[in-house]
């Protein structure tokens, strides 16, 4: 008994990997696993027509969007007849518009502290009810990713905004509540509590060594390449020593940056392209999963955050959590990084 232990141990292929910017530990149990491509499954649909879709018909059934774009061509306030993405209200807002710019806070009781959950909610809209990201040109990519920064910069102006969350659902098991492609936008009077603890981890790191964190890991990534799934000259995605989920992809600026809303010109069509290409190759590999994406950036706080470095961040879902993930808060991934980025790295997607 005692000799199949041991052997046991030394056969185990699973490893426990530190995330350096999270502190969190990922368990990589590939062992568990099955071959990159079988990872594809049948996404769930549900068809709409788009008669009866209320992003199609933006015309009749919204106020006026707060920003809108016809091929590249920006417009505020107004839908123009060939429009090609509009940013308009959430009618149903997890946050409410504040009145003005005082949050009410409470207390009931010795243990419990509430206040008002103020902030503004915004859809980012395309036009075309079929054609997600990954079917897009590298045109409308862009314009998808110039809205988002149009936006931050406007909503940042509010003083009680501390945070802007911005970020995408595609799929049913993602939490996308309408088929047609969407993204959101959500500003909180609070941080969100995963960056602020990146903050503190990035800022100790900095102070300890001089140098950023992500710098230092894109640097060795570069050097590495094993688990680089694209690069340009702005940027580079990669698979993440410590992925949360099977075939997770960060897409990071090659220099540093903490903040997403001072990106360029010429840096949002870099942008562009990686992220076309990321999700073009997610597209093939797992045959057009359910993903989340969204963005970690420095907070809109007022506060200076020069050790801190923005990033995206992809998540198809290709499993779902469990009693262990729920209860310790430590994910299962069944397929190495490594393994992951190898595959997308080699998926053709140039027709």
């Amino acid at each position: 008994m005692e000799q199949n232990q041991k052997n046991s141990h030394k056969c185990c292929p699973s490893e426990l990997r530190y995330d350096e910017a999270s502190q969190d530990w990922v368990v990589i149990a590939p062992g568990r696993g099955k071959r990159p491509e079988l990872y594809k499954h049948p996404r769930a649909r549900v068809d709409m027509d788009p008669k009866d879709c209320p992003f199609c018909n933006l015309a009749v059934t919204q106020e006026p969007p707060v920003l809108s774009y016809a091929n590249s061509k920006k417009f505020a306030g107004s839908l123009p007849s060939d429009w090609t993405l509009a940013v308009i209200p959430n009618k149903f807002p997890a946050f409410c518009s504040p009145a003005g710019s005082k949050i009410c806070k409470i207390k009931d009781g010795p243990l419990y502290h509430a206040m008002d959950a103020v902030g503004f909610c915004e859809i980012v809209v395309t036009r075309d009810h079929e054609k997600h990201i990954a079917l897009m040109d590298l045109a409308a990519v862009r314009e998808i990713l110039d809205a988002y920064q149009s936006r931050y910069l406007a909503l940042k102006k509010n003083k009680f905004v501390k945070y802007i969350s911005i970020f995408h659902n595609h799929g049913i098991e993602a939490g996308a509540s309408q088929p047609h492609p969407h993204s959101q936008i959500i500003t909180s009077p609070l941080v969100d509590v995963d960056l602020r603890r990146a903050i503190v981890k990035t800022k100790k790191h900095f102070r300890r060594r001089k140098k950023c964190l992500a710098c230092e890991m894109t640097a060795w990534e570069k050097k590495d390449k094993k688990r680089v799934v694209f690069k340009n000259h702005d940027f580079v995605a990669v698979c993440p020593f410590a992925s949360k989920s099977p075939f997770q992809v960060i897409i990071t600026p090659q220099k540093h940056s903490p903040y997403f809303e001072s990106i360029s010109e010429s840096q949002k069509t870099s942008l562009a392209e990686i992220f076309s290409a990321v999700m073009k190759k997610i597209h093939k590999g797992l045959e057009d999963p359910p993903y989340n994406f969204y963005l970690h950036t420095a907070p809109s706080d007022g506060k200076a955050y020069p050790f801190y470095h923005w990033h995206w961040t992809i998540l198809p879902k290709t499993a779902t959590m469990a009693g262990f993930e729920l209860g310790t808060h430590m994910e299962i991934s069944t397929i190495t990084p490594e393994t992951a980025a190898e595959y997308l790295r080699n998926q053709n997607t140039i027709e």
